[in-house]
């Protein structure tokens, strides 16, 4: 009888332990799921708000652009156009001597009004977006190729369709932002622009054959341009990426899916 009751004893004390391991170990399982479900909505949270506030950035910088193209075409270019009437009616009242002057500043205040509306219509939504994507990237290397500053060739791969205003409109920012790059660090020649138009995916792609650089410049202060291409294209459900090296050019390429919910 006294080994029975040991062995009752021991088994319940056997079970106890065993139960009360099993509850610590469902407790400390459960402890570290809650951590994790914790852990990854803080990320969710911080993306979140990473990307509300990116897009507060971006809507701010187009208020901004919008502002400047108005001030531009409505002012600004009043203003040349005042001066270039004015030019004309002086050079019919002087010698000729003068006159061809006065004739050809009047001419140089003519083209600086064409340049400056050219401008204002690069910087405007409403004209990005009643012309389309091809129609004012198509313009924007018009106007780069006359100025003889860069040789500009642009292609399209595939029937064109809409990806939507917003879209285009980040997107040729970010054609923008490349090509200011090119113009003022890369030193090169000619510049190549890809666009190409599949049934889910859309490429545009930027290629120079400049000095290029380390990309390593991305990630320190001197970078803030390319990031913000990397920003923009992630704004639109995109991903940008950028190849380059020391005196082997540059070449950006951004990809969406077209069926993708957009964004932005």
């Amino acid at each position: 009888m006294p080994d029975e009751n040991v062995r009752i004893v021991v088994f319940s004390s056997a079970a106890l332990f065993a139960f009360i391991a099993f509850f610590i170990i469902y407790f400390v399982i459960l402890y570290r799921n809650r951590q994790l479900k914790n852990k990854k909505e803080q990320e969710r949270l911080q993306a979140a708000f990473k990307q509300e506030l990116l897009k507060t950035q971006l809507e701010v910088q187009e208020q901004t652009l919008n502002y400047v193209s108005t001030e531009i075409h409505d002012n600004i270019t009043q203003v040349l156009s005042f001066v270039k009437l004015t030019l004309g009616n002086i050079a019919g009242g002087i010698e000729e001597e003068k006159k061809g002057k006065v004739l050809e500043t009047r001419e140089l205040v003519a083209q600086s009004i064409t340049d400056l509306r050219d401008l204002s219509k690069s910087l405007s939504f409403e004209h990005i977006a009643s012309q389309g994507l091809i129609r004012t990237i198509e313009k924007e290397v018009e106007r780069i190729n006359k100025s003889d500053l860069i040789e500009v060739a642009l292609e399209q791969e595939g029937n064109s369709y809409s990806l939507g205003e917003q879209r285009e409109l980040v997107l040729f920012r970010i054609f923008q932002e490349s090509l200011n790059n090119t113009l003022k660090y890369a030193e090169a020649k000619h510049l190549k622009i890809m666009l190409q138009y599949d049934t889910d995916l859309f490429t545009l792609m930027l290629e120079d054959d400049g000095s290029g650089f380390s990309t390593e410049s991305i990630e320190n202060k001197n970078g803030s341009g390319l990031r913000n291409i990397e920003n923009r294209a992630a704004m639109i459900g995109g991903a940008a990426t950028i190849n380059s090296s020391p005196g082997k050019g540059c070449k950006i390429k951004v990809i969406l899916n077209p069926l993708k919910q957009q964004l932005y």
